[in-house]
């Protein structure tokens, strides 16, 4: 079997070896070139010590020279090159209490996560696989290296890795594997908000977003996201809906792009109805106020995970309007968009449409014409260039002092007054007739 490995990071390995030393690329790189994708990244491991990598290389940055890992520069490319390592107790379900250099590949190999992520090559040796990943991959299979319950205590944050990379990959999780992390999921208390933040987000943007249900199942969410396990316990009788909340956010998920800002938003468009829920004399369920509960849940959860701001913003706001409560007509959807913003108002119908696909049948045809219908109306708008917000009108805060208005609270009242005409009719957004108004 060979490996198609990039010539720079062949030029390192090349250059370790012809001073004595082993070298191969280890990890994702290989699990990925063996599923015939293209590797992100190609992290070198090697024998020599990181003093030794430095004195082969001209060009190194120290990334992480306390755990082995130096990076050498290729031209502007940079490549990760770790010395072999066996890492010794772990105390904080992250960090081992020491690093310990070895020349053993096999012992390097031992400490990692899964199967699949510890597999090493190069032209002289072929593969190597210790542990079974190449099986492994062909089965579909993610299992951890070794005893599951001791690569989970060296890092709790593997328990979450091996669902999402059963989301990337499409794999289920071994048995005994999948016991541990039920067993274990307790430990992820432990993991920063950031860490839980990335793996998280790639899994939702993964080819399988509906998987957050293995960690639902498995206890997990209960941990760091205890407001979707209430949705999965959250019936919706009703007949625009045929599951519960939690199991259409995972449909609705499942349905749009794999955009983050799309699908973060569609976790938690409904998040609020648990809170809201109402069943009326006829056993009908109704969740008033619902987008507004589910805005206030989101904008709190991302908060929880360290969330940039920008994002915490425009998710809170999709939410809020993800039901698009406007008629199909142009002076609504021009009102709509002077409350949305031009930009977000198409991301608003991707989210709508998701929805929509993960409701019952009843009246989706009606709906998806409706949507359409949005569409259209929303690029006419768009090019006709039609007035939605105070900064497209015809006249300015300056134009009005000039009129005579002096400066206060009603020159903004008075725009307001203005965006509201035009709204309704955008031939009146002339310089000429708004200062006849006056």
């Amino acid at each position: 079997m060979r490996i198609e490995v990039p010539e720079k990071a062949e030029k390192i390995i090349d250059a370790l070896q012809e001073q004595g030393y082993d070298a191969y690329v280890v990890g994702g790189c290989v699990r990925d070139s063996l599923l015939r994708r293209s590797p992100a990244d190609w992290d070198i491991t090697t024998s020599a010590t990181p003093e030794e990598v430095k004195r082969i290389f001209r060009r190194t940055v120290d990334t992480g020279i306390q755990h082995g890992t130096v990076t050498v520069l290729m031209d502007k490319e940079g490549f990760e090159v770790t010395t072999y390592r066996i890492d010794g107790e772990y105390e904080d379900g992250r960090h081992p209490k020491e690093v310990t250099f070895t020349p053993s590949l096999e012992e390097d190999l031992k400490r990692r996560d899964f199967t699949i992520n510890a597999m090493a090559y190069n032209h002289r040796k072929g593969l190597v696989d210790i542990f079974g990943g190449e099986e492994d991959l062909k089965n579909k299979v993610v299992r951890c290296v070794g005893n599951p319950r001791e690569r989970f205590t060296e890092d709790a944050l593997r328990i979450l890795r091996a669902v999402r990379f059963s989301a990337q990959l499409g794999f289920s999780i071994e048995e005994k594997t999948q016991d541990a992390a039920r067993d274990l999921g307790e430990t992820l208390k432990k993991i920063s908000a950031e860490r839980i933040q990335t793996e998280l987000v790639k899994l939702l943007v993964s080819p399988n977003p509906q998987y957050l249900r293995k960690a639902w199942e498995l206890g997990l969410t209960r941990i760091f996201l205890p407001e979707f396990d209430k949705a999965m316990e959250t019936p919706q009788k009703n007949p625009h809906h045929c599951y519960s909340v939690g199991e259409h956010t995972l449909k609705a998920m499942e349905a749009v792009r794999p955009d983050r800002t799309l699908r973060l938003t569609l976790l938690f468009h409904d998040l609020g109805k648990g809170e809201t829920r109402m069943r009326d004399e006829k056993g009908i369920d109704h969740f008033y106020g619902h987008p507004a509960k589910s805005e206030k849940i989101a904008k709190s959860v991302l908060k929880r995970l360290r969330f940039d701001n920008d994002t915490i913003n425009m998710v809170g706001k999709l939410v809020y309007w993800h039901e698009c409560p406007w008629e199909a007509s142009p002076s609504s959807v021009r009102r709509a968009l002077s409350k949305t913003g031009i930009e977000l108002f198409p991301l608003l119908l991707e989210v709508r449409k998701a929805d929509i696909i993960a409701q019952s049948s009843y009246r989706r045809t009606e709906k998806m014409e409706w949507l359409e219908k949005l569409q259209e109306i929303y690029q006419d708008i768009l090019r006709r260039q039609e007035c939605v917000s105070i900064r497209s009108l015809a006249v300015s805060g300056k134009d009005l002092i000039d009129a005579g208005m002096k400066p206060g609270r009603e020159i903004g009242e008075t725009l307001n007054r203005f965006l509201e005409i035009v709204l309704e009719n955008p031939e009146k957004n002339t310089k000429e007739y708004l200062l006849s108004l006056l």
